[in-house]
């Protein structure tokens, strides 16, 4: 076993994964795993930079982090940035940062090796799993992006687009420097036509059809999914593995987009940092259902994460 040490950073959340992996085995002990939302990508859409305050909210989960990283020992790190430090004018001084604080450099990945981690990730433990069909399609909805990988056991095709939650909500949903609520039909029609361009992007490179299993990964998905089971709260172990019809996502996504923002924060399983930007995320999703026919969407809590850890592994 090696004790590793995995950080994602994204564009609306950090998340840590402590664990001891075991490659001869394929054995991922988790030890500590926890989320913080940051909003690294506050503004990038519009500004091209980082935002002073979000950098401060990054730098300060860092050092929670590293604090976390060494009470285990972790013997690596692998510290992994992902779409709005990719796009920013500015991300050397996110870089210097992180470095100062955790001692190793982000990497800045392409969102081909993104997605490439989150195929590993999430399908990893599949295998044994006969009634799952293969090729697998792994959506990664993130908050900048959203990532696409087709493959066996192995990628066979990725491609990343620029559809996350955040940035459709901040292109779409927002009025005069505030989240319209709820939204018009006009925005959602807009935001709608955007994600079916990016969709069309996708299937230039990506053969989306062809998929017989589609597996959904991070909050967006996973939200969704405590909302179709009605949990009292946030529930991974419930969560993990779910399986969510395309009719329940279509009535999930309806309801997200007609609510308020006290109504959706009254959801007992709705993190207080999605409640603006999940009518969004759950609308990626179930285009990119109906874009494939899929009947229904396999929902993973292990995703880019679990592949950074085994990739330091």
């Amino acid at each position: 076993m090696t004790r590793v040490a995995a950080v994602d950073c994204g564009t609306n959340s950090i998340r840590l994964l402590v664990a001891d992996a075991d490659p001869a085995t394929g054995e991922l002990v988790e030890l500590d795993r926890r989320m913080t939302i940051v909003r690294l990508g506050q503004g990038v859409d519009r500004t091209g930079r980082l935002a002073p305050e979000a950098l401060q909210r990054t730098f300060a989960a860092c050092r929670e982090y590293a604090g976390i990283i060494k009470e285990h020992g972790a013997e690596r790190l692998r510290f992994v940035a992902t779409s709005a430090s990719r796009d920013a004018e500015n991300r050397d001084e996110f870089v210097r940062g992180v470095l100062d604080i955790l001692g190793v450099e982000p990497e800045v990945i392409s969102g081909d090796r993104e997605a490439e981690f989150s195929f590993t990730g999430a399908t990893k433990e599949l295998a044994g799993r006969d009634h799952l069909a293969k090729p697998y399609l792994v959506v990664d909805i993130g908050g900048g992006s959203t990532e696409f990988v087709v493959g066996d056991d192995h990628v066979r095709a990725a491609r990343s687009v620029d559809i996350g939650c955040v940035r459709m909500t901040e292109r779409h949903l927002v009025r005069d420097g505030a989240v319209t609520d709820p939204p018009s039909e006009e925005q959602i029609a807009a935001m709608r036509a955007d994600i079916d361009a990016a969709l069309d992007l996708a299937e230039e490179t990506v053969p989306l059809r062809e998929a017989r299993t589609l597996v959904g990964l991070a909050g967006s998905v996973t939200t969704v999914s405590a909302i179709a089971q009605e949990l009292p709260e946030y529930d991974s172990a419930a969560i993990h593995h779910s399986r969510v019809s395309r009719a329940k996502v279509r009535e999930i996504t309806d309801w997200l987009l007609r609510s308020t923002h006290a109504e959706r924060a009254a959801v007992p399983s709705m993190h207080p940092g999605r409640v603006d930007v999940i009518g969004a995320g759950a609308l990626v999703l179930l285009s990119i259902m109906e874009r494939i026919g899929a009947e229904e969407v396999v929902v993973s809590e292990h995703d880019i994460l679990d592949g950074i850890a085994w990739s330091v592994a």
